[in-house]
């Protein structure tokens, strides 16, 4: 192998994207299933606290905050095992996108800069074979002749 200096001319927009979009979609999952969980949480200690204060103060629960949320709060609270993957999908989806843009975007100002990255590549001697990925197939080279 022989090494090979030069320099990283232009980096592919669209993988740069494909790569935003999956770490944004990972970071987004889980930050998603947090809110979820913290946002169940939150409904199961809303409707306790509207007892507690409906009870205490002998006031009808639609005069409490948040009163009129008393059946979507009880919902939430009931089927946490929905709320919590529907919240990581909805954070996922809006992460992934910043995150793909992001990634277009930096590769994009990459591209346009005047200063490229220094990169050492080691190319093959004259003699010697490719790796298994780089080689062609032997049926590949039959059916171009």
């Amino acid at each position: 192998m022989r090494l090979v200096h030069g320099r990283l001319a232009a980096v592919s927009v669209r993988a740069s994207f494909g790569a935003g979009l999956w770490v944004g979609i990972m970071i987004g999952s889980v930050l998603g299933a947090v809110a979820g969980s913290l946002l169940a949480w939150f409904a199961g200690t809303m409707l306790e606290w509207q007892r507690d204060l409906a009870f205490t103060l002998g006031v009808a629960r639609t005069l409490l905050p948040l009163g009129d949320q008393v059946a979507l709060l009880r919902w939430m609270s009931l089927n946490w095992f929905l709320v919590v993957p529907a919240t990581s999908i909805v954070v996922a989806a809006g992460t992934g996108l910043v995150g793909g843009l992001i990634g277009a975007l930096l590769a994009a100002s990459y591209n346009r800069s005047p200063r490229h990255a220094a990169v050492v590549v080691e190319l093959p001697e004259e003699g010697e074979e490719l790796d298994d990925e780089a080689a062609p197939d032997e049926d590949e080279e039959l059916d171009a002749g």
